[in-house]
């Protein structure tokens, strides 16, 4: 299994998620890219496999499912 971090991110005057050097667009708010990334995510994810996201506000947090 390749892993794919899902990271959500600052960027172009709002939020995006970031996965493998490559932005999604942006997103008003954190919360909202942060629920991007995890629909994002699992799509991604194999049948019964759960990817990890992980976002930054003070300090980095790791979330899965």
């Amino acid at each position: 299994m390749t892993k794919i971090t899902f990271k959500v991110v600052r960027h172009d005057g709002g939020w995006a998620y970031e996965a493998n050097g490559t932005y999604s667009e942006r997103f008003p708010s954190r919360e909202a890219a942060r629920r991007a990334a995890k629909l994002a995510a699992s799509a991604d994810a194999a049948a019964g496999e759960v990817r990890p996201i992980s976002y930054k506000e003070m300090e980095w947090y790791d979330e899965t499912g």
